[in-house]
């Protein structure tokens, strides 16, 4: 799997029900779950099967949710599917989702227009099955729309190519000029709206098919082989040796937050409230929990600490979860084709006593990230009555992040 480049430090603001975000004037994400995976078999739709731990759809949000160019994501979703979706998005800042229709094109119709009362510039089109994209096809496909309507990510066809009449050959087919499409597959928000309007109750198999019925020019953008689609029981085998299978290196990082206490009956530790005689002193909610691992996870892939991505002068983050900034730490490690393999926090303070809120504490951290409880940690301890947590004027937090990225 190409290891992309660390995404560039840059906090994405939240979207609430009125996408009233100005944000969403830049660049939105559709991704496209809403499919039954009939090809695929079995239970349960090919977008919602584990790989490596996670949900492929998570895989597939992920990569995108670290992006900076990318202002909000929507994914398309069957209403069967809301618990499946629910569960495998947890913790990820997305827009709501919406539902699709009877078909592909239907249920991008769907994603697009949700998008109408606060239009971006641009869309990106990406299918939830294809967990692999990496931030430079990104970064190619939104440069593409700089000068082009639409952007095509595809690779050349290198095999020859054979024309079938049963079961022989009836001919070869020329292969020079010849692309394999993959997505995403990127437009100007207008243009492609309009497209898709026309081309309504029409059957075409991709966006850049209803970008070209309808005259708009399609710029090909490279794309990589491991770009794939997974639909078959061996494209699922064939991304798990991919997550598993490539040479990687494990990096730690470590993180440190303290706040004090001020008026309040409550604290947030760790996503969690905490009954208490105070609150605590801070910008956004002051979780010393998870603002100690935001820093751990950043250190590890070097991305700079909590306040570089989310500046504590910035009106918009007063009194904002915390876990916004987690998830965000988290989405930039998928985004770079790594993931989170463990986590350790350790909450330091007299009182209030953590125990009867630690195994909430470990749920609530490990749906944020998309880890099982087993690879999260919380534990605590006192300082024996010394310094500023023994005097009881405020909290510690410290925790370790541990993280696999592929090998350069």
């Amino acid at each position: 799997m190409h290891r992309s480049r660390l995404a560039s430090a840059r906090a994405r603001t939240s979207f609430g029900d009125d996408n009233s975000n100005p944000a969403m004037t830049n660049c939105i994400a559709i991704i496209v779950a809403a499919g039954a995976g009939t090809r695929f078999g079995g239970d349960v739709p090919k977008q919602y099967l584990d790989l490596a731990g996670q949900p492929v759809l998570r895989h597939s949000v992920s990569r995108f949710a670290g992006h900076p160019g990318i202002g909000g994501i929507r994914v398309v979703i069957s209403p069967e599917h809301q618990s499946l979706y629910e569960k495998a998005t947890a913790g990820l800042d997305l827009l709501p989702p919406v539902f699709g229709g009877a078909s592909r094109q239907e249920s991008v119709l769907n994603g697009l227009e949700s998008l109408a009362e606060r239009p971006p510039r641009c869309v990106l089109i990406h299918d939830a099955a294809r967990p692999f994209v990496t931030t430079p096809i990104i970064d190619r496909t939104l440069a593409a729309l700089d000068d082009a309507a639409g952007a095509v990510v595809a690779v050349p066809v290198t095999d020859t190519l054979k024309r079938a009449a049963g079961a022989d050959v009836a001919g070869t087919v020329e292969r020079a000029g010849l692309w394999r499409a993959q997505t995403p597959q990127g437009f100007r928000y207008a243009d492609i709206l309009a497209a898709h309007r026309r081309a309504k109750g029409a059957s075409m198999t991709d966006d850049a098919a209803v970008a070209e019925a309808a005259g708009l020019g399609v710029r090909l953008v490279m794309g990589a082989d491991d770009n794939f689609k997974i639909t078959t029981a061996d494209d699922l085998r064939r991304a798990e040796r991919l997550l598993g299978g490539n040479a990687v290196e494990f990096r730690t990082g470590s993180g440190y937050d303290v706040h004090r206490f001020a008026a309040g009956s409550s604290v947030m530790l760790c996503g969690v409230r905490v009954e208490h005689s105070h609150g605590l002193e801070g910008h956004s909610d002051a979780d010393v929990g998870l603002h100690a691992l935001t820093d751990a996870i950043l250190g590890a892939i070097g991305a700079g600490d909590i306040g570089s991505h989310f500046p504590p002068g910035d009106p918009q983050w007063r009194g904002a979860d915390s876990a916004r900034f987690l998830a965000h730490a988290a989405a930039l490690v998928a985004a770079n084709g790594g993931r989170i393999t463990h986590v350790d926090v350790t909450i330091i303070c007299e009182r209030p006593k953590v125990a009867p809120h630690r195994a909430a504490m470990v749920s609530r951290i490990a749906g944020i990230l998309g880890l099982t409880p087993d690879r999260v940690s919380v534990k605590a301890t006192t300082t024996e009555g010394l310094g500023f947590t023994g005097r009881r004027e405020g909290i510690a937090g410290q925790a370790v992040a541990t993280i696999a990225l592929p090998a350069a």
